[in-house]
């Protein structure tokens, strides 16, 4: 399901690098929209076997995300700021209401990705670790309420994002794997409209 983009922490604080930090934000900020294949496991305490979904993902600076399950079933998710929109094979859009985790973390990808700083570093504590061409990024919530349902995220990957996995405190862990993460090129008519882009 959508608890999308959810590895225990190991913080190192000591490797922390605001250097490399900016640089990972300033490399990603340079794409402006990026299509990757996913592979999506999701591992839930209450059952014997993760969970595991596949499919493309469309990431436009400053409209937000399109998250297409093609397997095991079909779904399309569109993030954009706070929203959650579940878009329909004939394009219609319902609201899905409800995950204040799968919101935030939906939105500081969303600054990171476009190399918003300061929006990510007032929502998580963050720490940096390797090299602009292969990093590791930790993330760990400051906001109470948010820290009561997310442990933490973490990021890594080169020139683009290549994994996520989000550690949720009720033992739920989410791995993310992106392959074929290239720029987008041109957007189709439905793309535009999931993503409210003229």
């Amino acid at each position: 399901m959508l608890l999308l983009f959810f590895v225990d922490v190991c913080a190192h604080a000591q490797n922390a690098s605001p250097d490399l930090l900016n640089n990972v934000l300033h490399q990603l900020s340079q794409h402006a929209a990026v299509r990757a294949a996913f592979t999506q496991q999701r591992q839930n305490p209450a059952l014997t076997q993760p969970q595991t979904s596949s499919g493309q993902l469309l990431f436009v600076t400053g409209r937000g995300m399109l998250w297409q399950v093609q397997q095991p079933y079909r779904e399309t998710l569109a993030l954009t700021g706070s929203r959650t929109l579940r878009i329909d094979a004939s394009g219609h859009a319902q609201t899905v209401h409800g995950d204040r985790g799968v919101s935030q973390i939906s939105q500081m990808l969303q600054s990171m990705l476009a190399g918003q700083l300061d929006t990510v570093l007032r929502q998580f504590n963050v720490t940096a670790e390797g090299s602009a061409a292969q990093w590791t990024l930790h993330f760990t919530p400051r906001q109470s309420r948010v820290a009561q349902v997310l442990r933490a995220i973490q990021l890594d990957g080169g020139a683009f994002l290549q994994g996520i996995r989000i550690d949720m405190q009720d033992g739920t862990q989410t791995d993310i794997r992106m392959t074929d993460t290239r720029d987008a090129g041109t957007l189709s008519a439905a793309e535009k409209q999931a993503l409210g882009l003229p």
